[in-house]
């Protein structure tokens, strides 16, 4: 599942990396003992990612078992977690590859500046109510073109208020994780507070949407302009099914 290197995607990069304000690091954590179905193509991307940035954006290695792996949270591998003007948990377990490359990129590009697109009144709800730490799990796959979307929205999410943890989940290389959550459909969003599952639900869902979502998670009564935002929203059309052969049970 490698990107695919044209000449145009290097330059349609080397033009996008070219107006980065600050300096970006993307940490990778790889376990060393462990089976890694696409950690070299991975590794690949996050290379052509620094090549085109003209080092703008550094690569750090680290190995599971590093101090950092435990500073930054990291629960499995292979993770890559972005960070730039400031050290959000804005995070993928798995390779971005497929449409996922987009999300990636623009992530970068918000973590240079600090600044991301989100309404006013939303940020302010995240930052009043979200007060433990919530993790946001985005299962995807590298087919689905709605992914990007919901990941992009809980990297978002995770740059408003850092006890929120955006992470892009790869289902076909975490499938034991994905076959736990009952991952059919994706992307499949799982919102977790202090370690505990609260709220789940499938498809890319706009913003008002998901912080919904999350203070429901929390067992907030939504206020009641929340309630109109997302009057008649439905977000069935941007499910993706996962082709029986993307699963990867073992037996």
């Amino acid at each position: 599942m490698p990107v695919e290197y044209d000449e145009e995607l290097v330059s349609e990069l080397t033009r996008m990396f070219a107006g980065l304000k600050n300096p970006v690091i993307i940490r990778y954590f790889r376990d060393p003992e462990a089976e890694c179905m696409y950690c070299d193509d991975t590794e690949q991307i996050l290379e052509l990612v620094n090549k085109t940035s003209n080092g703008k954006v550094k690569i750090e290695k680290y190995s599971s078992r590093d101090p950092e792996a435990r500073k930054y949270n990291i629960p499995m591998f292979p993770a890559i977690l972005i960070h730039g003007v400031d050290e959000w948990n804005i995070r993928y377990f798995g390779i971005p590859a497929g449409y996922e490359f987009g999300a990636f990129v623009e992530d970068i590009l918000d973590a240079s500046t600090g600044k991301l697109e989100i309404d006013p009144k939303l940020a302010e709800l995240l930052n009043k109510y979200v007060v433990s730490p919530t993790r946001i799990m985005i299962f995807v796959t590298p087919t689905c073109p709605y992914c990007p979307l919901a990941v992009r929205a809980s990297h978002r999410f995770a740059m408003v208020n850092k006890n929120i943890y955006g992470d892009m989940i790869e289902a076909l290389e975490f499938s034991d994780l994905a076959d736990m959550y009952g991952v059919y459909a994706v992307p499949k969003n799982v919102i977790q507070v202090n370690g505990e599952d609260r709220v789940e639900f499938e498809g890319a869902a706009p913003d008002p949407y998901f912080v919904a979502k999350i203070l429901e998670a929390y067992s907030i009564e939504l206020p009641q302009e929340l309630r109109e935002a997302i009057a008649g929203i439905g977000i069935e059309e941007t499910v993706s099914e996962v082709e029986e052969h993307e699963h990867h049970h073992h037996h």
